[in-house]
């Protein structure tokens, strides 16, 4: 992402940019969440009216074009969210592009990664 300060400036930048959207979830106590250029967020109202909000948020700003999809169920991040009946559950979600846990034992990686890397996937295994 280039130098180390990018990351920040661009947190910055989402931060006066989402001030609105999230001020309109809070006030109806809905849940908004980002992580980097991910946005979750969940909505009890109409789909038209969402579909307004996600299209308005659109002209906030040139650089920044929403992309959303709504659904009962949908992945984010590593979580794949569903609502059952207006109840929020969750699973583990592994995206289908993601490579598995293995380093070739015979790569330059440090030795605590191959010990890392096993150590993680039972882990995950075990959630």
């Amino acid at each position: 992402m280039g130098s180390s300060f990018t990351l920040t400036l661009a947190n910055i930048f989402m931060w006066k940019w989402q001030k609105e959207l999230v001020r309109r979830q809070d006030i109806t106590g809905e849940f908004y969440g980002r992580y980097i250029d991910d946005i979750f967020m969940t909505w009890n109202r109409s789909e038209n009216d969402l579909k307004n909000l996600l299209n308005d948020a659109n002209t906030w700003h040139p650089n920044i074009k929403l992309e959303y999809k709504i659904s009962k169920s949908l992945p984010f991040l590593d979580v794949i969210l569903t609502n059952n009946n207006g109840m929020l559950s969750t699973s583990v979600y592994h995206k289908p592009a993601a490579e598995p846990y293995v380093v070739p034992f015979i790569s330059d990686h440090p030795r605590h990664t191959f010990v890392n890397v096993i150590q993680t996937s039972l882990t995950r295994a075990l959630r």
